[in-house]
């Protein structure tokens, strides 16, 4: 065996050895966290197992020095720690002296402390059962717990028949030292999943035992192989190990204490014969470098953020297929997008959530043993390419949004988009429906459940929370303990579980920090409780009247102006003139007409002005030409100071103050949206120097390389025309024209074809 690193472990708070396990079940539940080419992985099944007791037929050997042991064929003499004297927890070392660590009561002690380990280690675990429908063991090609019995029967048998090497692997020392402890093991099958692409050609999953030595601080993968006759065996070339370890320090020379140094290393059973494919199997060095530091990150980190795993209600197998292929078929919407916003974060954010969706649904119809497609509604549908992607696929449905947006028209009729206001009364329900869906709906997310509730019995609902909105306005924070993202989610699964749903969340791969979603699949009463229940959720609606009004045409979503933010609004509705028939009073839809406050409304006078006076702040006061100063050294080119946006404000009149308080941002807006001009970083503005910026890469995405092409030399210089040294560029390497005569016309944007 051979020893690929090690690591020395930090714990200042003592988080080992639980951390440890933490960092492990991460490894053993998310390894796609480290490995970006893995999908994720599905556990098939989980049991409690001991390695298996040796005949001796000679006197046992002495626990003296290290020995040497006869390694393998093929793979070299044996190497690293695991070969000598061991510590509880699993440290190399011989068995520690009574200390004060250590007293008589020191095997009592040890076997708490083994099964306190014990229970860490397998707690992570424990969320996710194997096999259960819905769950992250349901799918194709489930293993049964038999299944595990016999593989794990079988290898346990060719250790006890003289596979001493790999036994003295297992016990990170001599196998007949280890005899005697029949402590527990915790043996878990699951299946690695690859991600599927163009670029891969291995897509096939991977099985792998898992083997967990709490009291010995290790854990082994045995990754399985198939013989000729199509039975699974374990391949012994591929066989590597994660331990916990620490050595005995001495504090000082005259003291008669010692402390113990942690680490974690990682081995390789068989070097000489390891496989890498650099997918499932990377190369021994990745092993030992980059994992390594990963798990020893992990095991210090404090991860208390109280969010399911990633894709914990669907096959991730499935799922990884599908959204390959949606992303192959809808790829050519990157060079179509006629949005200002960024095509390939609302495409393939879009791709993902649909091939979710097209997942959650084709499982769904699988329990219910029902063929017809799910129709849906998206409320709230923003650029309407979640609609697109799943009317495409085969799911009837439409999307609502109170604005038209351009890329609608791209998609064709056969898109239905409708633009409309959605206004929660007696008007807005959709019996006939199986499942409403709010994909960033901001004001809408508490209502989805509502309306999902009184639409029909057999309505369903998946919400996606961005913006923090209650019933009639912002949602305020209820519980300081909590992250105010985390407080949010929990009040909409008490709205849906108000509601009368079984609510369920889990967490999207997707490119947005806001991706844990709520989906409420069934209902926690019978139809005919329909009245009672909806009595309850009316008493429910109405303990939330107190929250804050409404602020009627309030700020847009995260996704701005393109995105999923203006949702709500009714023509003719106004903060004044509120709604007739709300479920809830005090509720006020948007405008339909979103009012735009970034600074961009502002007069093109009034900009230039501002832009004008901080410049000349930031140069010291010297004198802004109106024509550039050619004649000077672009070496003495003066980039001027650096101040806070304190002090800039505080040099500039009332007025200009006061219209720019009515602005999102204010002052910060409109001197980042002046990026040409100036620099704004950590609340400090200084004048931009253009020889700092690094030069574009070839390699960017088509959508702004089009941007900058159509935009080349289409403006004049700032610095050209109004800084007293000119452009620090030749106008060569400026983007923008230096002097009228360079300029060109801006080119006019032709009209999208739909696909």
């Amino acid at each position: 065996m051979a020893e690929l690193g090690r690591v020395v472990v930090r714990d200042p708070d003592s988080l080992l050895p639980g951390g440890f396990w933490a960092a492990v079940a991460v490894w053993v539940e998310r390894p796609q966290v480290a490995n970006k080419r893995l999908c994720g992985v599905r556990l098939e099944a989980r049991r409690s197992a001991s390695l298996p007791r040796v005949e001796h037929s000679g006197p046992r050997p002495s626990s003296g020095p290290e020995r040497e042991e006869q390694a393998p064929a093929g793979c070299g003499p044996k190497e690293g720690p695991g070969h000598g004297r061991r510590f509880p927890e699993g440290g190399p070392g011989t068995r520690p002296s009574a200390g004060p660590e250590h007293g008589p009561q020191e095997s009592q002690g040890r076997r708490q402390q083994g099964e306190d380990q014990r229970e860490a280690a397998k707690a992570p675990l424990l969320s996710r059962v194997p096999g259960q429908p819905g769950k992250a063991g349901a799918g194709e090609g489930d293993f049964p717990a038999s299944d595990l019995d016999s593989l794990w029967d079988d290898f346990s048998r060719s250790l006890a028949s003289g596979n001493r090497e790999m036994l003295a692997f297992f016990t990170r020392s001599g196998a007949e030292s280890q005899l005697e402890a029949q402590h527990g093991l915790d043996v878990i099958l699951r299946t690695v999943i690859p991600k599927t692409n163009t670029h891969c050609p291995l897509n096939a999953p991977r099985r792998e035992i898992v083997v967990q030595d709490v009291l010995s601080g290790t854990v082994t993968f045995l990754p399985l192989e198939e013989d000729n006759e199509g039975n699974l065996k374990v391949k012994t070339s591929n066989v590597y190990q994660i331990q916990l370890s620490r050595s005995e320090e001495e504090c000082s020379a005259y003291s008669y204490f010692s402390y113990f140094q942690r680490f974690i290393s990682v081995l390789i059973f068989c070097p000489e014969r390891w496989h890498s494919d650099g997918i499932v199997y990377p190369k021994p060095t990745w092993l030992g470098e980059e994992l390594l530091a990963r798990l020893a990150r992990w095991c210090v980190e404090s991860r208390q953020g109280g969010f399911k795993s990633t894709l914990s209600l669907i096959s991730i197998m499935k799922y990884s297929r599908a959204r390959q292929a949606l992303k192959e078929k809808y790829k050519d919407m990157v060079k179509v997008w006629p949005e200002v916003t960024d095509p390939e974060k609302f495409v393939y954010e879009d791709v993902a959530l649909a091939a979710y969706l097209l997942i959650l649904w084709e499982e769904e119809r699988a329990e219910r043993g029902e063929t017809a497609r799910q129709s849906f509604v998206d409320l709230g549908c923003g650029n309407g390419l979640l609609v697109h992607i799943l009317s495409s696929e085969g799911h009837p449905g439409r999307g609502i949004d109170v604005r038209r947006r351009k890329v609608w028209d791209v998609y064709g009729p056969e898109t239905r988009l409708e633009e409309s206001a959605i206004i929660p009364n007696d008007e807005t329900l959709f019996p006939d429906v199986d499942w409403l869906i709010g994909n960033h709906s901001d004001e809408l997310t508490p209502w989805i459940p509502v309306i999902a509730a009184r639409s029909s019995y057999n309505c369903r609902f998946f919400v996606l929370p961005c913006c923090f909105f209650d019933f009639v306005g912002k949602y305020q924070r209820r519980q300081s303990q909590k992250t105010q993202y985390r407080g949010y989610l929990d009040f909409i699964t008490e709205v849906g579980s108000a509601c009368g749903f079984h609510v369920e969340e889990d967490c999207l791969r997707i490119p947005s920090t806001k991706r844990v979603c709520l989906i409420g699949k069934s209902r926690t009463y019978p139809p005919a409780a329909e009245g009672s229940v909806d009595e309850r959720r009316t008493r429910y609606l109405n303990s939330r009247r107190g929250g804050p009004v409404s602020p009627g045409a309030s700020a847009g979503g995260a996704d701005g102006p393109e995105g999923r933010g203006a949702l709500v609004a009714g023509a003719g509705h106004t903060p004044e003139s509120p709604a007739e028939g709300l479920w809830l009073s005090g509720f006020h839809p948007r405008e339909k007409a979103e009012c735009v406050r970034n600074c961009a409304a502002l007069p093109r006078d009034f900009i230039d002005r501002v832009v004008l006076q901080v410049a000349n702040l930031l140069l010291g006061g010297e004198q802004l030409n109106v024509r550039s100063s050619q004649s000077r050294s672009v070496k003495a080119w003066n980039r001027g100071g650096s101040l806070s946006l304190a002090e800039v404000a505080g040099e500039l009149d009332r007025e200009t103050l006061r219209r720019l308080k009515r602005e999102c941002g204010g002052l910060q807006t409109l001197l980042r949206n002046s990026s040409q001009v100036f620099q704004v970083l950590d609340g400090r503005v200084r004048i931009r120097d253009w020889r700092e910026e690094r030069p574009r890469k070839e390699k960017e995405p088509e959508a702004k390389r089009r941007l900058f092409s159509e935009t080349f030399k289409t403006r004049i210089c700032w610095f050209f025309a109004h800084h007293p040294d000119g452009c620090v560029l030749p106008s060569d390497r400026c983007p923008f024209a230096h002097g009228p005569g360079e300029l060109r016309p801006a080119s006019s944007k032709k009209k999208r074809q739909p696909l």
